[in-house]
């Protein structure tokens, strides 16, 4: 999982500072992820700190990209008029909707100690563990056609201002 973060930080770093920023938090998250992944007889001696610290990423991170990342995504490929991307975008947007409720439903659970009982942490950490890495597969595809394919395209005659411009 780390290593991917760190290929998509190579593929698109430096492209959009937001981007950027986003991606830098993601690599956060996945190191804070890795540091609780325990063998299971040392689930007793999980870091409740570090459970709290990973919540606390997973929650910024996951409200930046419905918050941020993905709005911005989509108006690069509307003042693009890049009709292929939003229709990608569209298709994928639910299962990334879905990957957010179930990361915020472990924040839900872990704040409610649900997440405490070794056993259980461990679970829950694997299935965190699969939803990230969907999460990150979809966002990477995202990135890849909503804003890489617009990098040395002209923008569309579609009468965008100047502040709707993708910023690189």
């Amino acid at each position: 999982m780390l290593e991917r973060c760190r290929n998509a930080q190579e593929r698109w770093g430096g492209v959009h500072q937001m981007i950027d920023r986003w991606l830098q938090e993601r690599q956060k998250l996945v190191t804070a992820y890795q540091a609780l992944q325990l063998e299971p007889q040392l689930a007793p001696m999980v870091d409740r700190s570090g459970l709290e610290q990973l919540c606390d990423l997973l929650v910024d991170y996951v409200s930046a990209g419905h918050f941020e990342i993905y709005e911005q995504l989509m108006n690069e490929a509307k003042a693009f008029d890049d009709q292929r991307a939003m229709e990608f975008a569209h298709t994928v947007y639910p299962r990334l909707q879905a990957l957010t409720e179930a990361a915020l439903n472990f924040n839900d659970r872990c704040d409610n100690g649900d997440c405490h009982e070794p056993a259980r942490l461990l679970v829950e950490l694997q299935q965190l563990g699969k939803l990230l890495d969907e999460r990150f597969e979809l966002e990477d595809c995202l990135i890849e056609v909503l804003h890489n394919s617009h990098q040395l395209q002209p923008l569309a005659t579609s009468g965008v201002a100047a502040s709707q411009q993708p910023v690189y």
